[in-house]
């Protein structure tokens, strides 16, 4: 499973129909990150350099000219070396660069500074991501000024520059066939890890060995890599919205908040389930998880073509804010309570966001000044959350340090959406049942 050369070169010729006449665009890959003396991070391809390559060797420039006699996609990459492969792995090279991915020119990454200018030269418009990369924009502007030097000699030097970002963003925001089915199997292999953590979980254990179980369940199915870095909150760490410690002892009578996705492919999902460290809800934990998962229904429903992004959000807000009303944490009118934005102590976040190649993908949310409409290929996470601070002094203190937040992704259809990780139950009655039939079985 995975995206082939043929639909890597439908993109590039897509984007290059959308370019200005008589333009280059540039995109360099990912620069490698040092880790700590003599290592490096596990190396990652820049996810719109890959959207148009395939390509996930670092050390590479991206080249397309639209028009061009001699071919429209130019690569610049490492040459091979057989020392440097023995020692670091194999390198593609230029020449297998042409065949493997679809290259019509392939040059060796070292002699860009002698090529790449003459490919500028007489091009009207540079279409570049300026602003990610301090030392590749000074290289984008050395090239630049290069030509304009020769301006005497009857050299063309580009007059515009064009943000890339908007163009390229939009397109990687409607997923074709062969994404959906990456996202539907990165969302089955997370699904399959959360239920792998939910029967592994017991009073005394640690939030690091959960993770370690969702890791394990994500490599075992070829997904090597979370899609980020993986939460494990138990009790009031859930309430940390961004918590990564995963250091603590699981507490019998506790919550843990488990928001967890691998990456397939360079395609991530994203799933965040609460559930009780003993396997049953509490009173308040009770009450407070089956208005999460209302307000998640609500939006859920609200996703469909012809609808805007901030619809299912707004639904959400709604239903949190009567719930909490009704149970006593807010207190007032509940449409003045949403127009003072009250509701923000329990529920600070966005119902979700754009998921593709990067968990929180690219895409603009408003067009125009207006919240976009939502249209069939888009997928989207759908995540809710209840968070009561372990020191909130203005409620009861059995709300105190209970943080829940339910998370799917969903993919917007021509009738409305599918939920592409359903498969980790989210009812109570699920849940609960689950972790007792586990908790059965090893007695």
């Amino acid at each position: 499973m995975t995206i082939t050369k043929q639909e890597f070169a439908r993109r590039r010729k897509q984007l290059m129909a959308m370019m200005e006449p008589n333009s280059i665009a540039i995109l360099p890959a990912a620069p490698e990150k040092i880790r700590s003396r003599d290592t490096e991070y596990s190396y990652r391809q820049d996810s719109d350099f890959y959207y148009l390559s395939g390509f996930v060797e670092p050390e590479a420039v991206l080249v397309l000219l639209p028009g061009r006699e001699h071919g429209e996609y130019v690569l610049f990459c490492r040459e091979k070396d057989r020392e440097k492969e023995v020692w670091h792995g194999y390198r593609t090279g230029p020449e297998a660069a042409c065949k493997t991915f679809g290259a019509d020119d392939a040059f060796p990454i070292d002699d860009i500074d002698d090529i790449l200018p003459g490919l500028i030269e007489g091009r009207e418009r540079i279409y570049y991501a300026m602003g990610r990369d301090a030392d590749f924009d000074h290289q984008v502007m050395v090239w630049v000024n290069a030509i304009r030097a020769r301006v005497r000699t009857g050299a063309i030097p580009p007059g515009e520059l064009l943000d890339l970002d908007h163009t390229l963003h939009d397109m990687r925001l409607y997923k074709s066939a062969a994404e959906v089915r990456l996202l539907q199997r990165a969302g089955e292999i997370s699904a399959a890890a959360h239920l792998r953590a939910m029967k592994a979980c017991r009073p005394g254990r640690f939030e690091f060995q959960l993770e370690a179980e969702i890791q394990h369940e994500f490599a075992m199915n070829g997904a090597r890599f979370p899609a980020y870095n993986t939460i494990v909150g138990g009790g009031a760490n859930g309430c940390i919205l961004h918590y990564v410690e995963n250091s603590d002892e699981l507490k019998d009578g506790d919550l843990v908040l488990i928001d967890a996705g691998c990456e397939l492919e360079y395609y991530a999902a994203d799933i965040t389930r609460t559930f009780p460290v003993n396997g049953v809800f509490n009173p308040e934990q009770r009450q407070l998880y089956e208005l999460t998962l209302k307000a998640q229904q609500a939006a859920i429903d609200k996703i469909k073509p012809g609808n805007h992004w901030n619809e299912p959000h707004e639904a959400s807000i709604r239903v949190i804010t009567e719930g909490l009303v009704e149970l006593g944490l807010l207190l007032g009118d509940v449409d003045e309570l949403i127009e003072n934005e009250a509701y923000k102590e329990f529920y600070m976040h966005r119902i979700g966001h754009w998921l593709g190649i990067d968990v929180h993908d690219v895409g603009d949310y408003r067009v125009g000044g207006e919240w976009r409409v939502l249209e069939p290929g888009m997928c989207m996470t759908v995540e809710p959350g209840i968070y009561v601070a372990p020191d909130n002094a203005g409620v009861d203190a059995k709300w105190r340090g209970i943080g829940i937040r339910i998370e799917d992704d969903v993919i917007i259809t021509k009738e409305g959406c599918d939920v592409l990780t359903s498969a980790v139950p989210k009812s109570i009655e699920a849940i609960e049942a689950l972790m007792a039939e586990q908790l059965m079985a090893e007695q």
